[in-house]
């Protein structure tokens, strides 16, 4: 249930509501909410929307650093991801996946169908994004780092880091990471900023890694083989980006995911200590420390709020002030709580029944 109030007055097609975070939550608000005839303007300070599903370009390989695929549990997401697959941004990937322990090398099944956007994560919110722009009431503005609120007669107005403003709207979303929401809030909502103040966040390192020619073949693993979960206590999960479908043209090319509770330890290290530290680390896991094809780009990317440290128990949150919060901070950490998450406030400020 939302909390930690009912919406007294429902939006309608002569209200206009700011999104702030163009990430899979606010991207699926927004798009409940343009359905419906509500006007809507988003704003995200990338060059691009994507939020934790973006991607890196680097001049020979494009790798995903946040989301590196997802599950589908929900009907009405499996419903979403069927429209997704059929759009051609979403394809079925790892089906050639692997775990690496003490004693070697073995595959590893756990039941579950995976999925990745194709031909990279970030096509699934750049779709959204898209077929946004075909709703004449609604926008993105990106490269726009709102940084305050302000409560004014006709409703809430904007403020960005260069002092432009906007609005009025009557509502305002926020699905940025808890912190940065609670920045927002400032004194003008206590109880949802204590809200942001009760989900602390975990921050993660995730690495790339392009190599010159493709690995040599590992004996009992199947050439192609796609991701690698670990026991090793700096590296969680490994990625090989050019077996995603799309990037079969790209070379060698590998997305290392650190362990959160390394991650924490390590959170101020300095990105090109942290992408060594998490190479070397799937170095060791290599069979018989088999050797690796010659390097041609390393870096890291640091996640200061990757994922919620507990798990919620709310999907959203909203007030009769006329803000409210969602993110997968308040679902959960999969990128089917996302989507549930905004596209669930979308419904409750629209009065609709909430599932």
């Amino acid at each position: 249930m939302a909390e930690p109030a009912n919406v007294t007055s429902p939006l309608s097609n002569a209200s206009t509501v700011a999104i702030i975070g163009a990430g899979l939550s606010g991207l699926a608000c927004a798009h409940r909410l343009a359905q419906h005839g509500v006007n809507v303007q988003l704003f995200d300070k990338a060059r691009g929307p994507g939020g934790r599903m973006s991607s890196k370009q680097r001049p020979t390989a494009t790798l995903d650093l946040g989301a590196q695929t997802f599950t589908v549990r929900d009907a009405r997401f499996a419903h979403k991801v069927a429209e997704w697959q059929a759009a051609g941004c979403v394809a079925m990937w790892p089906v050639h996946r692997y775990q690496a322990s003490a004693s070697g090398w073995q595959i590893h099944d756990d039941g579950q169908v995976r999925y990745c956007g194709a031909p990279r994560m970030s096509a699934i919110t750049r779709h959204l994004a898209d077929t946004l722009s075909t709703f004449h009431h609604a926008s993105i503005s990106l490269e726009t780092h709102i940084a305050a609120l302000d409560k004014i007669t006709q409703g809430w107005q904007l403020k960005d880091t260069n002092g432009e403003q906007y609005g009025p709207f009557d509502h305002v979303v926020i699905s940025a990471p808890p912190p940065q929401a609670k920045a927002l809030l400032a004194g003008w909502e206590p109880t949802l900023s204590a809200a942001c103040e009760a989900r602390p966040q975990r921050g993660c390192w995730a690495a790339w890694a392009i190599f010159d020619s493709p690995f040599p073949t590992l004996s009992g693993v199947d050439t192609d083989w796609q991701s690698l979960h670990t026991q090793h206590p700096a590296l969680r999960l490994v990625s090989r980006n050019h077996t995603k479908p799309g990037r079969e043209s790209q070379p060698e090319s590998l997305s290392l995911l650190a362990q959160l509770d390394w991650s924490d330890a390590h959170i101020e290290l300095a990105p090109e200590d942290a992408a060594q530290q998490l190479l070397d680390a799937f170095t060791s896991l290599m069979p018989e420390q088999t050797p690796l094809p010659g390097l041609v780009d390393l870096g890291a990317h640091r996640w200061r709020y990757a994922q919620p440290a507990i798990a919620g128990s709310q999907s959203f949150l909203y007030s009769e002030s006329g803000l409210s919060l969602c993110g997968d901070s308040f679902r959960g950490s999969r990128v089917e709580d996302a989507w549930l998450s905004g596209d669930g406030l979308g419904e409750a400020l629209l009065g609709r029944s909430v599932y």
